[in-house]
């Protein structure tokens, strides 16, 4: 939040905002205090966008860049090792040629794949072009990322077939990360009003609404939507999307304070516990930290809890704690997924049938800095497995460089 905006708790009145406004003022030893923090998730609460969007602000903040670079700089580790692998990697490339199209057609696991793809990289290789122009500034890349992006703005019209939620949410969360550095930084970009349309006619409609699918892909799609939205300085579709998040979050990862049965988001009307355990993949017994696709695979798990910290820093950026009620579950979702994915322990019987599908990917760096690095929590199965995977890479679908950029990341 920039210096002397002021938060706008929309349809409140005075004394209600400032219970909420109370609510969010946790003393700083609480940030090491986890039992002060349990009784704060079920405390209830409203996040309004700032007066005032903080830019950049998606996922980085000019101070968390700063940290980068100078790391990179002195050539301090892990940094240096994952500012290697980003630069070799190619999406950092200044041969890539855009491949833009009219219409992007993603069916079910990307069948047909009429430009997935290539939407999907061109997003991350923007977004990995803006990084290395930040660090290096080397011009080239940074004209290499507004190729990138102006390609695409003078030609997408839509998203279609039965991913095109999925698909529009996975591309709009790479966008604005690439275009908040180089409007806001760069800033010599003739065609950023262009860019800027496409992202509010063509993206956001396809995503605001949510869905009723599987977690990850209203996490996914909130994601982009509140990022979109920093980025549009765009007040009301930051409000409603940030509204959905804290509705699909505690859907999504279940803490034994949730009751016998998770938390549901209404619209799906899951009503009867039949019906629960059936999208919960046919898993029966809840223990903190499971999330909703668990027992699906950790692939899908790891997207919706990499948005699940995507959108909790993003929020923290422009002012807005969202601890209270989101910082615990992620907690118990890095520290349950990561204990099984290193393998710390054998798989119980009453888990998934006493076997998961691991590949949680390199999803773990964004909450694992908020939490332990800012917060202080020690989160000894979630420490393990990210220094494991350091340097982490991309999954090349909205996650890019995240050992580079959150690393340690005091800021």
């Amino acid at each position: 939040m920039r210096p002397g905006s002021i938060p706008r708790f929309l349809g409140l009145s005075a004394a209600l905002a400032g219970v909420i406004a109370a609510a969010f003022m946790a003393p700083a030893s609480a940030a090491k205090a986890p039992e002060a923090r349990d009784s704060a998730t079920k405390t209830a609460a409203v996040a309004a966008a700032p007066a005032n969007f903080t830019h950049p602000g998606v996922n980085l903040s000019t101070a968390q860049l700063d940290f980068v670079r100078g790391k990179v700089q002195a050539g301090a580790q892990p940094w240096k090792a994952a500012y290697d692998q980003m630069m070799a990697s190619r999406y950092a490339s200044l041969s890539r040629t855009a491949k833009p199209r009219a219409i992007v057609e993603c069916g079910s696991y990307s069948n047909p794949n009429y430009g997935c793809t290539d939407e999907r990289e061109d997003a991350i290789a923007a977004y990995t072009d803006a990084l290395a122009w930040y660090i290096t500034r080397d011009e080239r890349y940074a004209k290499k990322s507004i190729e990138l992006m102006d390609a695409w703005s003078n030609s997408i019209q839509d998203h279609t077939n039965s991913n095109a939620p999925l698909q529009t949410g996975w591309a709009g969360s790479s966008w604005p990360k690439a275009a908040e550095i180089i409007k806001h930084v760069y800033g010599n970009w003739p065609n950023s009003g262009r860019f800027s349309t496409m992202l509010r006619n063509v993206y956001l409609p396809k995503i605001i609404n949510g869905s009723n699918s599987n977690g990850n892909w209203e996490l996914t799609m909130m994601e982009a939507a509140v990022s979109i939205s920093v980025y549009l300085d765009d007040a009301a579709s930051y409000d409603k999307a940030i509204g959905k998040y804290l509705v699909r979050v505690p859907a999504y990862i279940y803490l034994s304070s949730d009751g016998a049965l998770p938390k549901t988001v209404p619209s799906q009307n899951l009503d009867t516990r039949d019906k629960i355990v059936n999208y919960w993949q046919g898993q029966g017994t809840f223990v903190t930290g499971l999330t909703q696709e668990t027992c699906r695979d950790f692939v899908h798990t790891g997207y919706g809890i990499s948005s699940v910290s995507h959108v909790f820093e993003t929020a923290r950026l422009q002012g807005q704690d969202l601890f209270p009620q989101v910082g615990e579950r992620l907690r118990q979702a890095l520290g349950f997924q990561s204990k099984y994915e290193v393998q710390a322990e054998p798989v119980p019987s009453s888990l998934c049938g006493g076997s998961v599908t691991r590949g949680l990917g390199p999803i773990t760096e964004v909450g694992y800095n908020a939490l332990n690095t800012r917060l202080g929590y020690a989160m000894t199965n979630t420490q393990r497995l990210t220094e494991q995977q350091r340097p982490s890479g991309t999954n090349n679908l909205f996650v890019a460089w995240e050992t580079l950029t959150n690393a340690s990341n005091p800021n």
